[in-house]
């Protein structure tokens, strides 16, 4: 996705918790534009930082060759710099309850990607099932805490065991995550450093365990609402 300096909103995400536009970019191209300004606080996250985690969020997927979330970056809008990620046309929130429902293992990139990220508020509504049978993750504003805040509704894969390609997976996130690793050096521009290197330790214990983690005793499993 190219950076511009035509961001132009179409409409508004009316659902959406934080500020959310639709918007026009480069002659067509539609875009999900969130601005940071735009942002509740919360009481567990700096303030203006899920914008932030939504591009590191992607950073991530691509660095570790998941490819489970949308392209996304970082850049100036209307209302000043947000996270602009590419608009997916998807089969709708109801076929991804029917995925979730049924424990598809379509899904499991998703869930190990969650277990990376600490994603704390992975709703059946932030999945997108697409035509081709892919399917992506949206949503990543409450990500990369340094507390365990895992909150999802793919838990059918808890304490299953990895596959070679999975833990495959789990050690390029190791290694990249290093003092010089590359996705190290992609992320510090955009998360704080603590939060990093909470990844990179929960990326050593899922290689250690060689396992999909089991819920939190002290941490809500499931997101409210579901969907």
């Amino acid at each position: 996705m190219q950076r511009s300096n035509d961001l132009t909103p179409i409409g508004r995400i009316a659902q959406a918790s934080n500020a959310s536009f639709l918007c026009e970019i480069d002659g067509g191209l539609q875009v999900i534009y969130k601005p940071i300004r735009g942002e509740l606080p919360l009481w567990d996250f700096p303030e203006g930082s899920l914008a932030a985690r939504e591009a590191a969020a992607y950073l991530v997927s691509e660095a570790l060759g998941l490819g489970v979330v949308p392209p996304t970056i970082l850049r100036d809008g209307p209302a000043g710099e947000g996270a602009v990620q590419l608009w997916i046309d998807h089969a709708g929130v109801q076929r991804a309850v029917d995925l979730v429902n049924a424990s598809d293992e379509g899904l499991r990139r998703l869930a190990l990607f969650d277990a990376i990220v600490n994603n704390g508020d992975r709703k059946g509504g932030h999945i997108l099932p697409l035509p081709d049978g892919r399917i992506l993750g949206v949503d990543h504003g409450v990500t990369f805490a340094v507390e365990p805040k895992l909150r999802t509704v793919l838990w059918a894969w808890r304490s299953k065991a990895f596959t070679d390609e999975e833990r495959a997976i789990i050690a390029g996130g190791v290694e990249g995550l290093t003092d010089k690793g590359s996705l190290r050096a992609q992320l510090s521009p955009i998360l704080d450093g603590e939060e990093i290197d909470a990844m990179a330790t929960r990326l050593s214990g899922l290689a250690a365990t060689g396992r999909f983690p089991e819920p939190s005793p002290d941490w809500p499993p499931l997101p409210w609402p579901l969907v």
